[in-house]
């Protein structure tokens, strides 16, 4: 369980997620605002980490409430309501990262049984969408068609769910060997055929979580995560400030920098790791104690002007990460499937 003590630190951000949570067990991004199905789980997870358990199980039977027949979720939903009907595929697996972190922190094997059902389905759908070649298309659109493009960051989140989602298997004593094909097959992709990666669209090479995303889901590890990071990080990494959504623009953002902090934990770097995170504190809000979204430098200004819960619950991750509040906060340092 948390180590409540150390964790007040973040009360604030704690209670901004709590605060935002409808009574349904939502969590859109600000009150009133959007809620995707990623971000909500992400929600749920810091909760979980704060100790909210009860509210992380709000948070995780509203999924079981709101899923699809396909298996999957709508890709936005406000006031309730899907307000966006596509159909994403890593929006849909990552409930398979979110319950094994829960059972990381609360050891509830329960929880685990009652959500398989709604996981099981979930991760069919996923697999069903990949292809021949390893990768696994990135949505089903309104009209419920495939669309025929892969993301190099979706399909790295898809492969740390399917890995989690092989843990929650051993864990209930159910084969998972079924899954180790497409777990290889996705990783091969991921690693060796990079044209199977922005096919319709202009690359997403830009933005940080194509760089780093690889690292943190496990896909890239030991030496080639160190080689990786090294060859874009004087591009990204802005020296006191944090980590840049995008290559092309002066903004660093605290959910990026958040995340690749666990993704240098992962890789072993623990030492720049610390320091990536403790340039974070600087974006918090002295009135209320939340951190912004983002910084955008030769302006000095915040943009956009919001304090959202993701990034809130994406900093509660990496503190974690890297001080051991809970049993989850190796959730990206190893391989839970071996």
């Amino acid at each position: 369980m948390t180590d409540l003590r150390k964790i007040d630190f973040y009360r604030a951000s704690i209670d901004l997620i709590l605060d935002v949570q409808s009574k349904d067990g939502s969590i859109s991004w600000e009150k009133k605002a959007k809620l995707d199905p990623w971000d909500h789980v992400e929600s749920a997870m810091a909760l979980v980490v704060a100790g909210e358990i009860e509210a992380g199980k709000k948070a995780y039977r509203w999924m079981a409430s709101s899923q699809e027949e396909v298996g999957g979720w709508c890709a936005e939903y406000r006031q309730g309501k899907p307000s966006n009907t596509r159909i994403e595929t890593n929006f849909s697996s990552y409930l398979a990262v979110g319950l094994w972190h829960f059972y990381l922190v609360t050891q509830d094997k329960n929880f685990l049984e009652e959500n398989y059902p709604v996981l099981d389905k979930a991760i069919s759908f996923v697999c069903s969408m990949q292809t021949k070649h390893g990768d696994i298309l990135w949505a089903l659109n309104e009209e419920g068609l495939k669309l025929d493009d892969s993301l190099l960051a979706g399909c790295s989140a898809i492969y740390k769910s399917l890995e989690c989602f092989c843990a929650i298997r051993k864990i209930l004593g159910l084969d998972f060997k079924d899954l180790e094909e497409a777990k290889l097959s996705l990783k091969t992709a991921i690693l060796s055929k990079p044209e199977r990666f922005d096919r319709g669209w202009k690359s997403k090479d830009r933005y940080s979580m194509n760089w780093y995303y690889p690292i943190l889901c496990g896909v890239v590890d030991g030496e080639g995560a160190k080689i990786r990071f090294n060859q874009r990080l004087n591009e990204f990494v802005v020296e006191g400030l944090g980590c840049k959504c995008v290559v092309d623009e002066p903004w660093v953002t605290v959910a990026e920098s958040a995340e690749l902090v666990m993704a240098l934990a992962a890789s072993g770097q623990m030492k720049e790791a610390k320091e990536i995170f403790s340039w974070l504190h600087q974006w918090k809000d002295p009135k209320d104690d939340l951190y912004w979204t983002g910084y955008v430098y030769p302006d000095e200004a915040f943009w956009p002007v919001e304090k959202t819960t993701w990034t809130a619950a994406a900093v509660l991750l990496a503190a974690d990460t890297l001080f051991k509040y809970t049993g989850a906060s190796d959730l990206f340092l190893k391989d839970w499937s071996k």
